[in-house]
């Protein structure tokens, strides 16, 4: 009687690994495809890596591209550009469906693929120039953010 015992309760423990193990086989694969964003980006710009269907990043240019999954979002604090980053914001009042952040303060370019209309500086100090060619099309302080339509670089002043 202890051996049936025994072979049903192992019967029902393997049951249960089975049932509580199908989600984990069900769940979505990594393989999804980049957002077309990414995509054209990656095509502007080489040495880009995909590191999600929404996230790709470029090391050598201190670059990040983030596709927001929310479509809908409304604007944005300067508190979502994370300390010590610049974000550039394909949406006006730091809203859109993507954000290009860059980690140090430098000449960058934005590329040509992505339409910037909002800049935020969520740096401690000096401040950013965003510019369309040679002209300065919004100055942002530290802990600030614009409006700004047309920005092909940006230039950081500490």
């Amino acid at each position: 009687m202890k051996r049936a015992t025994t072979t049903v309760l192992a019967g029902l423990i393997g049951l249960i690994i089975v049932m509580t193990s199908a989600p984990a086989v069900a769940a979505p694969s990594g393989d999804a495809e980049p957002d077309p964003q990414i995509t054209a980006m990656l095509e502007e710009v080489p040495g880009g890596i995909v590191i999600d269907s929404r996230h790709a990043v470029w090391p050598e240019l201190a670059m990040e591209l983030t596709v927001f999954a929310d479509r809908g979002r409304s604007a944005r604090s300067v508190g979502s550009c994370a300390t010590n980053k610049i974000c550039v914001y394909n949406g006006v009042s730091l809203g859109g469906t993507s954000a290009l952040t860059f980690s140090t303060c430098s000449n960058h370019t934005i590329p040509s693929s992505f339409s910037a209309k909002s800049l935020a500086n969520a740096r401690t100090s000096g401040y950013v120039e965003g510019r369309s060619g040679s002209t300065v099309v919004a100055t942002v302080y530290a802990g600030s953010w614009a409006n700004a339509s047309g920005l092909t670089t940006l230039r950081c002043y500490l």
